[in-house]
């Protein structure tokens, strides 16, 4: 058998496939693997290159191969889409990822490093017990409206006046008095864990350097953005410029071109939804406290928001942020 240069891998729960090629492009190996057999079988290969899909617990697989001396690259799954031919099935799948792999400009996922993943399985958990928390409150405000209590905007305002509710003749009689406490309840339980996991991520921000200046110097970064920004990507220099990790993490406009005219459009969906709403909301708050300053940046959004209003100016400081981002994590400036 000819000496194998790449291998493509479709990963699973417990089967893996995997496909060989030599120097020339010749599909030359083809293995089913158990999820016990795999590191094993790959030891005895001499060392080459091995990619993967960028999908569930392949960051895991990929420091794994790493430690075996083969060179471990990860793609996007919708950049290997296109590359498969015919009727799908595992072995079409490690082909697909192949193609992909030596198709031209292809862009590749960085390794992330276990600490990076720990901490940002922190913020995945915690904005989940806000999803939560945030249903239970829209269920409360629903259930009570049906009754002609209504609430402000907020927590604060829900919690005080579903209080005072439950006290009155009309939650006696109707019987809603547990109901309410036990909704309120859920909602205590779920902030306090929300407020222990960001201080977890509060602590990490505090101990690291990085994390620290992006926190610092950029204006709307809290504990929680500069702690999402620092581990979102394994290593900030595969961008090229703070642009082009701007428009990677949404913050860029769409475009569609033909016969050398281009439309820009609106932000693109997908993308990082977590990390572009705390980057965004973090510059809402920014310019809500803007008041008078006389720095060269408030100038530029004092201007931006007479000229394209609130919303705009908005996305435009968090796409500053991001490209600032990137200078003091790639140059460290």
């Amino acid at each position: 058998m000819d000496k194998i240069t790449l291998i493509g891998i479709d990963t699973a729960k417990q089967v893996f496939h995997l496909v060989g090629v030599d120097a020339h492009g010749h599909y030359v190996w083809r293995k089913q693997l158990s999820r016990r057999r795999l590191l094993s079988s790959l030891a005895q290969i001499e060392s080459c290159k091995v990619v993967l899909e960028a999908c569930g617990a392949s960051h895991h697989w990929a420091r794994s191969i790493k430690a075996l001396g083969h060179t471990v690259r990860l793609i996007a799954p919708q950049h290997v889409r296109p590359y498969r031919r015919g009727q799908k099935n595992d072995y079409r799948d490690a082909e697909a990822i192949i193609s992909a792999a030596l198709s031209p400009g292809m862009h590749f996922v960085g390794v992330k490093r276990v600490d990076q993943e720990a901490e940002q399985a922190l913020h995945r958990v915690r904005s989940r017990l806000m999803s939560h928390r945030n249903a239970a409150a829209n269920e409360l405000r629903g259930l009570l409206g049906e009754y002609g209590v209504v609430f402000g905007r907020g927590l604060k305002p829900l919690r005080a006046g579903a209080r005072c509710f439950v006290e009155t003749e009309e939650a006696h009689t109707l019987g809603l008095v547990e109901l309410v406490n036990d909704v309120l309840e859920e909602m205590d339980v779920l902030q306090r864990r929300m407020d222990h996991y960001e201080r977890q991520i509060n602590q990490r921000v505090q101990a690291d350097e990085i994390s620290r200046q992006l926190r610092e110097e950029l204006s709307g970064v809290g504990k929680l953005g500069a702690s999402a920004l620092r581990v979102k990507v394994a290593d900030v220099r595969d961008y090229p410029s703070g642009r082009q990790f701007a428009a990677y993490l949404g913050l860029a406009p769409g475009h569609s071109g033909t016969g050398g005219t281009v439309h820009i459009g609106h932000l693109r969906r997908g993308h990082d939804r977590y990390l572009r709403q705390l980057l965004i909301h973090g510059a809402r708050s920014a310019l809500r406290h803007l008041g008078d300053k006389q720095d060269p940046q408030s100038c530029w959004l004092r201007g931006l928001l007479e000229r394209r209003g609130f919303n705009i100016a908005s996305v435009a400081l968090a796409h500053k942020n991001a490209r600032q981002a990137w200078a003091i994590m790639a140059r460290e400036q």
